[in-house]
């Protein structure tokens, strides 16, 4: 198996993407909760994680009580939003209101990713999984988590972020020979 661990909660005032937001107190507490879950339900030998930020924070947090060292992965960011990445939400409605009325799979925001180029960039990465390591944790994004439910599921692509459960420090499976992802945190 394969685990699949999003990043504990960040500042959802502002837009993620590749933003260098940090947990939130609530998130390192997810975050330590989720790990000691890990530790004790889990034989975790290997953590590969996202180099954003938030992500960055919560492998950390896992390797420090499990003392499993973490190695950093680009393929693992989040969808690349580009020039609205980091911005205050109000601002960046204010500013680049295209990017939030209706929205499609292959909008892409100024400079950055649509849904669907995040997508291809997961599916790449996908086609790889069947040489990680057993017993790997991956520390990454909802979108790259949501990213795998499509492909598993075979399951086309929508804008409907919500529906894996893929919440803050949620923790899901990932069986590399059936090819199935499934939420088990």
């Amino acid at each position: 198996m394969i685990y699949l661990m999003r990043h504990g909660e960040d500042d959802e005032n502002y837009i993620g993407g590749w933003s260098d937001a940090t947990l939130t107190a609530k998130g390192i507490k997810e975050s330590i909760i989720a790990s000691l879950w890990l530790s004790k339900n889990t034989n975790i030998s290997n953590i590969v994680a996202s180099d954003i930020e938030r992500a960055k924070e919560t492998s950390l947090i896992v390797s420090n009580i499990i003392h499993v060292p973490v190695s950093y992965d680009t393929y693992l960011r989040e969808q690349n939003k580009g020039l609205i990445n980091g911005l205050e939400k109000e601002i960046a409605i204010e500013k680049y209101p295209e990017y939030f009325q209706n929205v499609r799979v292959d909008t892409t925001y100024p400079e950055g990713e649509s849904l669907k180029d995040l997508y291809e960039r997961i599916k790449e990465y996908y086609l790889t999984m069947d040489s990680i390591e057993d017993n790997t944790l991956i520390v990454t994004h909802r979108g790259v988590i949501n990213m795998l439910y499509y492909l598993t599921q075979n399951k086309e692509l929508d804008m409907n972020k919500e529906q894996f459960g893929v919440v803050h420090s949620s923790i899901h499976e990932f069986d590399k020979e059936k090819k199935l992802i499934r939420r088990i945190w």
